[in-house]
């Protein structure tokens, strides 16, 4: 059985008399794609940025690869990856060298052949890889960074807001890239508020409100999650 990858236990923020996220308990296993669901102020970029060791629990704790963020976040932020909404690359610099460059930051080295599969597994096509960014897409930036990711070799990929400002065609790319990424035992953590898109690409979706998890939907043998059942949740919610 794939063991757990990620894991809130009993995570509580505040900040001030101001509860972000209440006691807050899931786990995500090695290959799962799970998606953190809700509205603005639901506490989902909160969650996020705990995994990440840029908020730090109030009480309880939340793991990486059985690190605990409070303990051991600066060997957990070596083998993580993280997407943010907008990715933060050189406009002036192509891909290929956005990538040389990123890699050189955190002193890992890879071949020009390693840099082409990796762009290969994004499909990012070959003629735009030696094009400058400021001619990029925001699909074809957010495959340059993932091919980024795993060229660190992250066993973990967090995203923020994936699909926010892409087209139906590159989402759809996307989707199927992460799913390719899951298949081959990547774990991947992503917030939205994006309903349809989560029941799409996720195997498990846990709804947050109000900083407490009040659902967790599951894809089982089907295709993708019950849009219907989690658009119903989230609406009752009020979210």
């Amino acid at each position: 059985m794939p063991k757990d990858i990620l894991k809130a236990s009993s995570l509580t923020v505040s900040f001030s008399d101001h509860t972000v996220l209440n006691q807050v308990d899931f786990a995500v296993k090695q290959g799962e794609v799970f998606a953190l669901l809700g509205g603005n102020g639901a506490g989902k970029s909160t969650a996020l940025k705990t995994f990440l060791g840029t908020v730090s629990p109030t009480s309880g704790d939340a793991f990486v690869l059985d690190m605990s963020v409070k303990k051991d976040i600066n060997t957990i932020r070596k083998n993580i990856a993280y997407l943010p909404e907008s990715v933060t690359l050189y406009g002036h610099l192509s891909g290929v060298e956005n990538i040389q460059y990123f890699l050189s930051l955190g002193g890992i080295s890879r071949t020009e052949n390693e840099i082409e599969q990796a762009l290969n597994r994004v499909a990012l096509q070959s003629d735009a890889r030696h094009r400058s960014l400021s001619n990029y897409s925001k699909g074809m930036r957010q495959k340059t960074a993932i091919a980024l990711a795993l060229l660190r070799e992250a066993p973990v990929l967090f995203l923020d807001e994936p699909t926010s400002g892409l087209d139906p065609s590159a989402i759809d790319e996307f989707n199927q890239l992460i799913a390719r990424l899951s298949s081959q035992g990547t774990t991947v953590f992503m917030v939205t508020h994006d309903v349809y898109g989560a029941c799409q690409i996720a195997h498990r979706i846990g709804l947050l409100h109000n900083g407490n998890i009040v659902g967790m939907f599951e894809r089982g043998n089907q295709d993708a999650i019950d849009t219907e059942a989690v658009h119903s949740a989230f609406s009752k919610r009020d979210l």
